[in-house]
């Protein structure tokens, strides 16, 4: 059994020279994924996991990053508890070199896009200014839009805050090797979330002994495997209950064996009850 991390296929938005994508509400998916456009993303979130190629670390509050050509990356708002906003930007790989090659007053942006080869993330100022603006990109016209991106990749350029992720592209066969061992993991979630927690089946699965796999899951995930199975449940059960089915159904569904547990688990990870994240439901809808 092998789950092959996903090339994304990008086209532009029509009239426009890259992709934008706003809050794209993947956080109950793992998107483990590559493609050959670069891409600049802003996130806000109270706190989520930035996993880029073999770099995995928690960010708090937002994040900004820029990922080269073909490194694998998670979808920054995967697992994330509270409100989500992202901002994407995805361009070609050849965008500030053949299109633009030619124009002296790119340099220290193509000079960004080099580095980007390697995962860039940013903080402090660079991230506060570039994430408002980016938040404000939707609202423009194409060609603002287009003469904002240029604006924002020279503050990114010039920033002194800019991180090296150290990270490479997927050419590596050590990080596909490792990145198919993590999409192996949670296709197997899927289809036994409902079953008894069982980590040694899943490290049997993968061919590693029970103690190599909960370092592994551990070091990928930031969380235990019992805390990983059961973020997948809660949010199993989250579409359970604004389908108004009955808690106790939404409890055993979702793979918990009672209701005490359930409870405890939901409320820690989302920090209200079933019955008021049910109710709330019925307030939004």
């Amino acid at each position: 059994m092998s789950m092959k991390l996903k090339l994304e296929q990008i086209q532009p938005d029509s009239e426009s020279s890259f992709r934008l994508l706003l809050t794209p509400q993947l956080n109950e998916v793992f998107y483990w994924h590559f493609h050959p456009e670069i891409e600049l993303v802003y996130v806000e979130a109270e706190r989520g996991i930035r996993h880029i190629g073999d770099h995995v670390s928690t960010y708090y509050g937002s994040d900004l990053a820029l990922i080269g050509s073909n490194i694998p990356h998670l979808n920054f708002d995967y697992g994330a508890k509270t409100r989500v906003e992202t901002v994407v930007i995805q361009f070609p790989p050849d965008y500030f070199q053949v299109r633009m090659g030619q124009v002296p007053e790119m340099q220290k942006v193509r000079a960004l896009m080099e580095r980007a080869n390697s995962g860039l993330a940013f903080d402090g100022e660079t991230k506060r200014l570039v994430g408002e603006r980016m938040k404000l990109i939707p609202t423009l016209s194409r060609f603002d839009q287009f003469v904002e991106l240029l604006h924002i990749f020279q503050l990114l350029a010039e920033s002194e805050t800019a991180i090296s992720l150290r990270v490479r592209p997927i050419a590596s066969q050590q990080v596909l090797k490792q990145q198919e061992r993590m999409a192996r993991v949670y296709q197997y979630v899927e289809k036994h979330f409902q079953d008894k927690i069982n980590t040694e089946l899943i490290a049997e699965e993968l061919s590693l002994t029970v103690p190599a796999f909960c370092r592994y899951i551990k070091k990928t995930t930031l969380l235990t495997y019992t805390d990983f199975v059961n973020q997948y449940r809660i949010n199993y059960s989250k579409q359970l209950l604004l389908q108004d089915k009955p808690i106790s159904i939404c409890c055993y569904e979702s793979g918990f064996e009672n209701l005490s547990y359930f409870n405890r688990v939901f409320k820690k990870q989302l920090g209200m009850s079933p019955s008021q994240f049910k109710k709330q439901g019925r307030l939004d809808h």
